[in-house]
């Protein structure tokens, strides 16, 4: 019986350290093998960190998922045979072994590390705007009230102005973590 074959994400697991150059060697065997039919989007989910060291910034790249890597792709028998052989790659999480092809990533949890990363392509409609005053629902602020002082729909993030130690501080929240306060 033929499925339907729909573009998915699934998890590619990589050395350790290596996940930079496995994401070349995949994209460089999808031109070379004529698979961007098949294989789309591969990312290594990055974060940019800042730390302050003798006075200094410094900006560091954080891998949030060491030893993996994310491929948007249609699980064909050829290209599930090409991205397992690739330099670099273990394998697949979700794949019970034995020739068996793995499972997809489920859809919120790659739009949540998406968004995380700034290339959710599923937008947040919030009713909130600027002036509002908004509930943080999760992280390290969670259950703080702030103002809404800034909203940014291109990362889906807005700057809320929250009292911490009796000072106004700025925050950057995500839209999905932000309640509205009805007054």
């Amino acid at each position: 019986m033929m499925t339907e074959m729909k573009k998915e994400w699934y998890v590619v697991n990589t050395y350790a350290g290596h996940e930079n150059r496995v994401k070349e060697n995949l994209e460089r065997r999808v031109e070379t093998m004529g698979l961007q039919d098949y294989l789309f989007r591969i990312i290594v989910a990055e974060e940019t960190e800042i730390e302050y060291k003798n006075g200094k910034k410094v900006e560091k790249v954080k891998n949030l998922f060491p030893g993996y890597l994310f491929a948007e792709m249609i699980m064909t028998d050829e290209a599930w045979y090409i991205v397992r052989n690739t330099p670099g790659v273990t394998g697949f999480i979700g794949s019970s072994g034995g020739g068996a092809k793995p499972f997809p990533v489920a859809q919120d949890e790659i739009e949540n590390i998406l968004r995380r990363l700034g290339m959710s392509d599923r937008k947040v409609n919030v009713n909130f705007s600027v002036g509002d005053r908004v509930k943080i629902l999760s992280g390290p602020f969670s259950g703080v009230e702030g103002v809404v002082e800034e909203l940014h729909n291109e990362t889906q993030n807005a700057v809320v102005l929250t009292i911490l130690f009796g000072r106004e501080t700025p925050t950057e929240i995500d839209y999905v973590n932000l309640e509205k306060i009805e007054d």
